[in-house]
This record gives structure tokens, C-alpha cells and sequence, in this order.
């Protein structure tokens, strides 16, 4: 498909109103307005763009139909600060809500004004909450149906490198659950990525401290594993596994982080995301912290795995920090560089 070259405000300008499901929705103005790319943007399998509306200058909502789930799936899109030539995309996966709560990259850290100055894609998908963002063997009745691999390694790149014009270099990070997730992903599309920022995430799922924490997570929204990938120790449980499939790695740009579960410098109550109250920082320092303990010692793991291999990484494993989103906004600056330099962008 021909890339698509324009300047941010020929980009930014797309604004299809689905008055059906959302009501009158205004035009952007006549200066932000174009129409889609020649041909709606579309993968192998018939997923397709659906419609794009305009947050502002730097902002998009983008939103796509996945064949594989039947379902349309927005994404929260930043975009590059010059936009006159294709850039490379990043992609952000949140944690395990999926972003359907208010737990995502763009209401808990400053991953706007961060990327403000640089020249990348952001693309942040909504949704897949608890789901560990792959494929489920089967629909669940909780959870419903889930193929997030398909979705986020074959669906959605080509629809958003001819939407957006990009270079077609990606990166792909995530926290907590999805610090699990884009380890996996990697390794079912290891040519779609070039680097990975895996921050916090427990990336054993076929031992049986990993069989445990994927259980938890899946079952708190009602989720059931057994319509995932089979009954704990099936077979499936060990094919995604990170660790013992992380020779699927060699090649691509690894930065891995975790803290230790004891209190931080962002466990004080003038901390932003505390912002004075006293349970959100127990709460914070407890939970979270018992939850970055046993990430921690996952991780470690990992590292040792990577390490008998001959496999580099950037590793960052802080002597303190709980499971929480100063640490992961701390992530996402710390692991830029290696990113930027992977992707073929300025720092």
C-alpha cells in the first residue's frame, strides 16, 4: 500500500462521525480536515480502519475493526512532533485493566508532554482487560472473545503504518500484565518489533508461581485460564511462556526493569499519584509492594535465562519501588534512548 506522506495538520485532520453509535459529532475545521488514505487501510485478514476523530493537534483517536475479535478497537494515538516525513510507532500496552479503567499511560503519567518534542507514533490500544493481550483457545463468558496476538502482531500494524505513514520500524512496551504480554508478542512476531521495554511484569506463565499470578490476574474480572490457554500445565502454558521461549528474543533491543517491593521515593504522600491520601499510599506501599516482590523475583529469572543464552539486555532492577505508575513513567524515560536508537528516531 503507498505510503502516505503529509504534514501534522493535513494528518491530524481525519474526522469520520458514526452518528449511529455516538451521536452528532462536530467537523474539525476546514484547515484540519482530509479524507481517509486512497482505500480504507485494511490488514490480510479484512480488519480495517474504521474511523479516526481529532483530539487536538498531537492527538488522535483512532479506531479499528479486528476480524479476529468481531469487535472495533480504539487506540490512543500521540503523534509525531514533525509528521512531514513517515516516522516509526511505538506501541503502549496498558496494564491489566487494558485502559477500560482509568489506570492508562495517558491519565496516570506525563506520556503527552513526553513525547511532545519527539518524532514518533504513539499508539496506546483500549481495551483487553485481563487478558494477558493473546490468544484465547476459546470465548469466555467474563472475558469474552480474545485474540490480542493476532490483533496487535498482524491486524493492527499495517492499518496504522498506512493510516499514519509510517516508516513501519516498531517498538512495543507495557507494564504489570502487558510486562509479560509484549515479551510474548515478540516472540510470536519477533520481525514485526525492534525493541521491547517490559517494565514490572512476571514473565514465567508455565511454572507454578507464574501459573499462579496469570491465574489471579485472569480470574479478578471473572476470567476463566482454562478458556485461555487450557487448563494450568497444558502445553499452550509453556508455548507462552517468555522464559522458556526466550531464545525467540536474540536479535531485538530488550530493556527490562522491576524494583524490589520496598517503599520508594515515590511512596511519600506529596507523590503525584498519592496526591495526599493516606490509604492510596498504604495501599500503594502493601499491595504494591507484595505484588513488586514476586514480579521481581520472576524477572530476575528472566535475566538469568537471557543471560545463559548470550542474549543482551538492558536491565534496571531498583533496589526499591512497588508495583505503580511512578515507576513506569520512570520506565518509560529511562528506556527511550535504547528504543529511540532502535527505531531509527532522535532521543
Amino acid at each position: 500500500m503507498r505510503r502516505i506522506r503529509h504534514s501534522r495538520a493535513l494528518l491530524v485532520g481525519v474526522l469520520i462521525a458514526s452518528t449511529g453509535l455516538f451521536g452528532e459529532v462536530a467537523l474539525a475545521s476546514a484547515d484540519q480536515t482530509r479524507s481517509l488514505p486512497a482505500g480504507t487501510p485494511t490488514s490480510a485478514d479484512g480488519s480495517a480502519l474504521d474511523r479516526i476523530e481529532v483530539v487536538n493537534d498531537r492527538q488522535l483517536m483512532m479506531y479499528v475493526r479486528s476480524a479476529a475479535m468481531d469487535k472495533v478497537i480504539p487506540l490512543e494515538v500521540i503523534l509525531p512532533a514533525d509528521a512531514s516525513a513517515p516516522r516509526p510507532t511505538l506501541y503502549l500496552l496498558n496494564g491489566a485493566g487494558g485502559g477500560e479503567d482509568s489506570a492508562t499511560w495517558q491519565t496516570r503519567t506525563d506520556v503527552v508532554n513526553f513525547f511532545g518534542d519527539k518524532n514518533v507514533n504513539v499508539v496506546n490500544p483500549i481495551g483487553g482487560a485481563y487478558s494477558y493481550y493473546t490468544d484465547w483457545q476459546q470465548p469466555d463468558p467474563a472475558l469474552g472473545l480474545n485474540k490480542w496476538t493476532t490483533f496487535l502482531t498482524e491486524e493492527l500494524p499495517p492499518i496504522v503504518d498506512a493510516t499514519l505513514g509510517t516508516t513501519g520500524e516498531n517498538a512495543v512496551a507495557g507494564l504489570s500484565m502487558a510486562g509479560t504480554s509484549v515479551l510474548s508478542l515478540a516472540e510470536a512476531a519477533p520481525s514485526v518489533y525492534r525493541a521491547v521495554g517490559a517494565f514490572s511484569g512476571c514473565a514465567e506463565t508455565s511454572t507454578q508461581p507464574g501459573q499462579d499470578y496469570v491465574t489471579f490476574v485472569v480470574s479478578f474480572r471473572g476470567g476463566d485460564v482454562n478458556n485461555m490457554w487450557g487448563p494450568p500445565g497444558s502445553p499452550a502454558w509453556v508455548a507462552n511462556d517468555p522464559v522458556v521461549n526466550a531464545d525467540k528474543l536474540r536479535g531485538i533491543d530488550l530493556y527490562i526493569s522491576n524494583g524490589s517491593g520496598l517503599p520508594g521515593p515515590h511512596e511519600t504522600l506529596a507523590g503525584p499519584m498519592v496526591n495526599g491520601d493516606l490509604g492510596v499510599l498504604a495501599n500503594q506501599v502493601i499491595v504494591g509492594g507484595v505484588i513488586e516482590a514476586g514480579t521481581n523475583q520472576c524477572t530476575q529469572r528472566l535475566a538469568d535465562r537471557l543471560n545463559s543464552l548470550g542474549i543482551p539486555a538492558t536491565y534496571d532492577f531498583r533496589p526499591t519501588g512497588t508495583h505503580s505508575w511512578g515507576y513506569w513513567q520512570d520506565d518509560l524515560h529511562n528506556s527511550w534512548p535504547m528504543i529511540a536508537d532502535a527505531i531509527g528516531t532522535q532521543r
